[in-house]
């Protein structure tokens, strides 16, 4: 009975938690909190005469559930809430963020502070570590202000010259631009803002020099434990596959895993491997319990609890760490107390301790995924096993519990990143003894590293050739066609649906018999607002990147590029992007002014999705002709290989995307014409004052241009209805003239974020429509 009461109270916990992702207020409350009230109420008021009308809710009536129970659900529903919103991180009156505000024109400062986190490489090859400030001194000019004390965390990144002196608790004193991290610019992008905010950091530190005021301090004891481990691992074999092992005992949180083995990992559905998890910890467990079996039951308690503190000391506190970590001690002491283990219940329980702790763990993806996993598996694992009664029974197990896995985080990653990997369970499959061998041995090898790193370093000889198997088997993943496959982002409601489905499977034993109906009617969830989308969509995108302006084009199924910007705006906002919209190829692609230095980024975006026509309009650059020549033809060679062609785009020549169209009107400078139905936008890219093109110019409802000066002929002659600068300010003329014609809507994609218009909605800004 008290278990059963314990249960509701922490399924209304949660529930609440993640009620808190309602925005809107009832009388000065969360709407959150008034729901999980007025459930309680309801809940307790339930006629029991109706259960047998009712198929769900009869059960907690017979497990005996009563009105109290429901009562208090309902209240501690109602704390949850409150409880977010108390533990929402906000900045103290000093917090080093609000000299951000009062700066003005003030951006370097010197800050001096102590490491709060292991350092790590950045994929810009820049060290990237969170500072616990206390000091901050602003710098005008040659001028240098009076220090004065702050508080709170700042993100910083620093060259990688010194990074061999860094670790946590170390004081350094840091010069560089303060900024405040940017809220998400592009529909679907990452917000690095809310990612920082939601660990107390509200500020970012862009380091340019670095100097260590005080002498002698000495790395926290665990930290070298963990750098005395990795370093031993990596001493008689390849960095990268050294530190494979050490990420897949340790987890990656301390660990530089090269960005190209995370990413390929991640496109294949293997990114668990690198994360210490409840594998890392069942394998722990088990080799603590064989080898302590001639102990008494309570010493066995003892060293097992002792080596899982120190496994989450060593992996530092990640909720997938403390999750395993915790049911991992309730393992042990079940063990002591010779009691069973019901691991729904534990399950429920861990969430609800760690949620009580950080209730800001709710919208953490690393801990949604943590969980649903495990979830899958205790739910789902025992039944998929019963279905697979014609395979072997020592392989049944290794079958079901990647597809139990995968099926439960399979709604959540389709909600936030739109891909799917069709490979992922046969890998994992393949995988699954290599991670075990991998796990074991990599234990074993830290275990000898801390009596003798020679030892370490001998046995992670012997670990390696699991090690490099399993990278084989990644990278052979990542080749196979449509491993990586984009579907775009589904909606909150299908995510509810879809767990809906899964939670009715479960908890009805006549659903369960006809689990293929429940399949198929997913699958439906999932499929039909794609291939509505994808047919009947008209939309015109124009992206916030740093450099380049870049405009996504998607009429009836057909996709459109015009530019791709810089390889970093290519990785983090045009690639995220069209996989978030489904797309996996792209029917035509404008480079409206090609140089060089951009042939790189058409090459990795064809890499990434494929393009069938490629219309290049070269640069007018003389001088570097040759160059350009070889550039332009390994680019050739790149969209050959992927089944595309590349064709130069000639003055007046038309390009047909369904109803929409462009068309180059001049090269030099590049001003490109786009009909989107009835509307005419007009592309200025790179424009430097060529005033005899003026008249050349035709009327258009869309001016899109790069940022550079327009002269006001220009603009009167072009007359536009809607101006979208992809910049972040335009000079001051022009800001006064647009001023003077408020008729005309003027867009800055680095502040309003990414454009976009539909035939339904008319424009829309990104930051806009969020606010």
């Amino acid at each position: 009975m008290v278990a059963v009461n314990v249960t509701v109270c922490c399924l209304a916990y949660i529930t609440g938690l993640l009620l808190t992702g309602l925005p809107w207020k009832v009388l000065g409350l969360p709407v959150g909190a008034v729901i999980m009230l007025l459930l309680g109420a309801c809940c307790s008021r339930y006629p029991q005469g109706v259960a047998s009308t009712y198929p769900f809710i009869p059960r907690f009536q017979k497990i005996g559930v009563k009105s109290r129970t429901w009562l208090l659900a309902g209240l501690c529903g109602f704390l949850a809430v409150l409880h977010f919103q108390m533990q929402l991180p906000q900045p103290s009156q000093n917090d080093i963020s609000r000299l951000v505000d009062a700066a003005g024109d003030v951006q370097i400062f010197t800050v001096e502070g102590k490491i709060a986190s292991p350092p790590r490489i950045t994929r810009s090859q820049r060290v990237q570590f969170e500072l616990e400030a206390g000091l901050a001194i602003a710098q005008v000019g040659q001028a240098v202000k009076i220090p004065q004390k702050v508080s709170g965390k700042v993100y910083v990144t620093v060259p990688r010259s010194q990074d061999s002196q860094l670790y946590p608790g170390r004081t350094v004193r840091i010069q560089g631009s303060l900024y405040k991290p940017k809220i998400a610019n592009n529909p679907g992008g990452f917000d690095f803002q809310q990612y920082l905010m939601q660990q107390g950091i509200f500020a970012g530190l862009n380091g340019k020099e670095m100097r260590f005021p005080e002498r002698g301090e000495s790395p926290p004891f665990l930290w070298a434990i963990q750098q005395r481990i990795i370093q031993s691992q990596a001493f008689l074999i390849n960095e990268q596959v050294g530190h494979l092992i050490s990420a897949m005992v340790m987890g990656r949180g301390g660990v530089d895993i090269a960005y190209e083995i995370q990413d390929q990992f991640a496109r294949v559905g293997l990114a668990h491997a690198l994360a210490a998890s409840g594998t890392q910890v069942s394998l722990l467990a088990g080799i603590v319990l064989a080898l302590t079996q001639r102990l008494n039951r309570w010493a066995r308690l003892g060293v097992g609890l002792g080596v899982l503190a120190m496994y989450v000391g060593l992996t530092g506190i990640e909720p997938s760490v403390m999750r395993a970590a915790i049911m991992g001690a309730a393992v042990f002491f079940a063990a002591t107390l010779e009691r069973q283990v019901k691991p729904l219940s534990l399950l429920l329980m861990v969430a609800t301790v760690l949620l009580l702790w950080n209730p800001i763990w709710i919208w953490s993806l690393a801990f949604q995924l943590s969980f649903l996993a495990t979830l899958g598996l205790v739910v789902t694992v025992s039944k998929l096993t019963q279905w697979l009664d014609w395979v072997p029974t020592r392989i049944a197990p290794l079958i079901a519990v990647p597809i139990a896995a995968y099926l439960w985080i399979l709604p959540l990653q389709l909600f936030v990143f739109g891909v799917v990997s069709p490979y992922c369970i046969l890998i994992n499959i393949f995988s699954s003894l290599l991670i075990t061998l991998i796990s074991i041995g990599g234990m074993a090898s830290a275990l000898l590293a801390l009596i003798h790193p020679v030892a370490g370093s001998a046995s992670a000889w012997l670990v390696q050739f699991p090690a490099v198997a399993f990278l084989k088997i990644a990278e052979l993943g990542d080749r196979l066609p449509g491993n990586a496959y984009a579907i775009g982002t589904i909606s909150t409601v299908q995510v509810l649906l879809l767990y809906g489905i899964y939670l009715l499977v479960w908890w009805q034993p006549h659903c369960k018999k006809h689990g293929w109906i429940a399949g198929i009617i997913g699958l439906g969830i999932v499929a039909i607002p794609v291939v509505y989308t994808a047919t009947h969509l008209s939309q015109v995108t124009v992206l916030s990147t740093a450099e380049e302006p870049v405009m996504v084009l998607r009429d009836h199924g057909k996709v459109g590029l015009i530019n791709v910007g810089s390889e970093s705006d290519l990785r983090f906002t045009v690639l995220p992007f069209l996989k978030q919209q489904g797309i996996n190829s792209v029917d035509w692609a404008i480079a409206p002014h090609l140089q060089t230095s951009d042939t790189d980024s058409w090459k990795q975006m064809v890499e990434g999705i494929p393009i069938r026509m490629f219309y290049p309009v070269p640069a007018a650059k003389p001088k570097a002709i040759a160059e350009f020549t070889t550039a332009y033809r390994a680019l050739q060679k790149q969209i050959a290989a992927s089944q595309g062609i590349a064709l130069q785009l000639s003055s007046r020549q038309k390009v047909q995307l369904g109803t929409m169209t462009a068309q180059m009107i001049s090269n030099n400078p590049a001003i490109l014409q786009i009909q989107v139905y009835q509307q005419t936008w007009l592309l200025l890219n790179h424009w430097h004052g060529n005033e005899r093109v003026i008249n050349r110019l035709p009327h258009a409802d869309v001016l899109w241009w790069s940022g550079e000066a327009l002269s006001s002929e220009l603009l009167e002659r072009v007359q536009p209805k809607v101006a979208i600068a992809s910049t972040r300010s335009i000079p001051v003329e022009m800001q006064t003239w647009f001023k003077a014609h408020p008729a005309i809507t003027l867009y800055q994609t680095n502040e309003d974020g990414a454009v976009q218009w539909t035939l339904q909605h008319g424009f829309k800004a990104t930051i806009e429509a969020r606010i």
